[in-house]
Parts: C-alpha cells; structure tokens; sequence
C-alpha cells in the first residue's frame, strides 16, 4: 500500500455499536495494516470506543422506525455529501437503510460499495405494506453495489427466489462475520447445582424473548432451581424492541433475572451453563458463535442463521420458531443431559466453530476484496 495515499474504508452501518461489536476484529486488522477506516454512523456510546482504535468517526441520522420518505431521503442526502467530501475508496454498508440508501448514495457519489446484509431480520419477518416496500427498495439499490454479501445460505437464496439481485452473479456467501477464538477461549461450565440459561442480545422480541420468558416458567415449574437471564440493551431503536416494563415485570415475578448490558459478554458466557436464541430468524448470530467457542452448548430456533452455527444434537438442540413448549422441550432436554453431557455439546460447538467461523478467515476475505476492487494491498 503507497505510503502516500493510505487506503480510506467506510464502514456504514444504522448504530455504531453494531460496527464495534461484530467488526471489532475486522477494524483492528485494517488500522494495524495502515488504512483509514472511516465509521459513519448515528452516535451512541460505542463511539469513543471506535475513536480509541484509530477509527474517524462521522455522525449519520438514519431512522430506525417506520419509513418516512422525508428522513430517509436526508439519509440518503447526507451519505452523498459525505462520500462525495471523504471520497473513501470502499464502502461497506450494513443493515436495511445503509444498504438500500448507501448503495444508492455511493452510486451517485461515484464510490464504489459493497452491501453486507447481516440477516433480513424485521422486514422479512412481517408481512406488511412496509416489507413490501423494503424489497422494492432493495430490487433496485442492489443494482449498484460491486458485490452483495450474504452470511448465510438462506438469505441468499430469499433475495434469489424473489429477484431481488438486479445482478446475481455479485451474489457472494461470507459464512458469518467471524468469532475471535483466542479472545473467546474454552472455559469450563459453571459447578453450581442450578442449571443456568443466559439469552444474549438486543431485547428484541423477534430475538423470541417472548417465547423464552414462557419457557422459563415451563421449565421452573418441573426445576424450580433454574435460573434463566437476559443480557443486552433496552429501548432500542427498532420496531420490535422490548420495553422497561415488560422487563421489570419478569423480573419481579422472579421468572428472569435482568443483567443489564456488557461490552465484554465473557464473563457472562462463563457463568452459564447454556446458550438460548429462540429467534425468528439471523443472519449469522455472533452470540452462539462466541458461545460455542467457549464451549457453550445451545438451544436456538431452527431457523436462517441459528442453524448454520448448531448442529443439531451435536453442539446443541434446536427447537421450533416461535414455540414457547418446543423451546421449553429442548431446555429440559438440556437439564437432563447433566454437566458432562453439556459439556460433551461445548466441546463439539468449539469445534466447529473453530474450523468454519474463525474471525482470520473473515478478514482475509475482507482483504481479498478489497484489494481486487481497489488495487490495495493490505
């Protein structure tokens, strides 16, 4: 790479925090190698954070919630005026707004883009007026990116299914986004008699917080010792997200303990004795990759994503979507096994994700990339 014209990368994306938590790894291998990574995003509290591993930090309004004409167009406005001012060489865009407007911007702006869809989450999940608009717009943005990534074979297959990719052959299947395996080594499951279950993430009901609340109390009613918990942040900005009261009303029926949220989920995978994602659907959920390679077994819905990091009956159980019993079935199936059968599944989970999910191999493609669209070698 010239010494003289450091590469420039934007990383865009509808919260900061999502950049710093599932790209940690990627901005630290493209700082180390000398390029000026450029996070364009709305600001939380994540940003400082970026800023302190070298990154610039430029601030987006996107709007979450709803789709109203007038905000996504200043969206849309104002990514043009940055790209066209930081004239980045490469832009990766994540999540629905980013990618349906920066990929419009960029192709205005002349820049070239690569769209990561990172699980087609609330959109394709509802069937509304809303969704159908969303896949309008994005038949027609995805005409302009150099390539569209997918995380897993489902959605790749979705957008195929329903001509949504103006050109298929850019069509490219990155197996997730990668997990640290050093940073998120083995550790051994907890002593304690108590079988503990920990869901990790956005307090998203389509996370099937819903569905795991009342499997908590189905399977306390037979284990009244089991313990079921919650960690992640409130009140997001998302049409599904949970609120307090809901939260506090769990938590006073002594169904659910509510840990709050983490920057380092470690200590907390740790503690437990397994993984729940009862979701409706992921891209490539970084909360079981990060627990399997811990060596967590898990139990998560059978559906796009959650399936692609368990095998099931291997390195967890997986249960029906959006089925409080069938989630409560496989929980006390995971009781039943006792420690050194958990711990067999964890052992499995580590595994697999060590030969199909290492964050290295992630990177590489990322680098590989990035140096055939823009001539950079990194």
């Amino acid at each position: 790479m010239s010494a003289t014209s450091p590469l420039r990368i934007a990383l865009v994306c509808n919260t900061a925090w999502a950049i710093y938590t599932y790209r940690h790894g990627l901005i630290r291998a493209l700082v180390a190698r000398g390029a000026e990574v450029i996070v364009i995003a709305p600001h939380d509290r994540t940003v400082p954070l970026l800023e302190q591993m070298g990154c610039r930090y430029v601030a987006l309004a996107v709007a979450s919630k709803g789709t109203s004409p007038r905000e996504d167009l200043g969206t849309l406005a104002a990514l043009v005026r940055h790209y066209r001012a930081l004239k980045p060489d490469l832009v990766f865009h994540y999540t629905i707004k980013p990618n349906i407007y920066g990929s419009v911007a960029a192709w205005l702006a002349r820049v070239p883009s690569i769209a990561v869809t990172t699980g087609l989450g609330y959109v394709f999940i509802q069937k509304s007026r809303a969704a159908s608009v969303a896949k309008r717009l994005y038949r027609f943005a995805f005409r302009f990116p150099r390539e569209v990534w997918f995380l897993n074979r489902d959605d790749l297959a979705t957008f195929t299914d329903e001509q949504l990719l103006a050109h298929p052959d850019r069509a490219r299947l990155l197996h997730g986004e990668g997990v640290d395996l050093e940073q998120f080594a083995p550790v051994p499951l907890p002593a304690g008699d108590a079988p503990v279950f920990i869901l990790i993430g956005r307090l998203l009901w389509d996370k099937g917080v819903r569905e795991y609340v009342e499997a908590a109390r189905i399977v306390r009613a037979r284990v009244p010792n089991a313990r079921f918990q919650l960690l992640g942040p409130l009140g997001v900005d998302n049409p599904s997200a949970i609120g307090r009261a809901d939260v506090d009303a769990w938590v006073g029926e002594g169904v659910i303990e509510y840990l709050g949220e983490a920057h380092d989920v470690r200590p907390h995978i740790a503690a437990a004795d397994c993984v729940v994602l009862p979701s409706y659907r992921e891209g490539v959920p970084r909360t079981l990759m990060e627990a399997s390679a811990m060596g967590r077994p898990i139990v998560a819905t059978d559906v796009p994503g959650c399936r692609d990091v368990v095998a099931d009956g291997e390195t967890g159980f997986l249960c029906r979507v959006r089925d409080s019993a069938s989630l409560a079935e496989q929980l006390n199936r995971m009781i039943a096994l006792g420690p050194e059968g958990r711990a067999a599944l964890g052992e499995r989970g580590r595994h697999k994700v060590a030969s199909e999910f290492d964050e290295q191999q992630v990177v590489e493609r990322y680098r590989e990339t990035i140096h055939s669209l823009t001539g950079f070698t990194l």
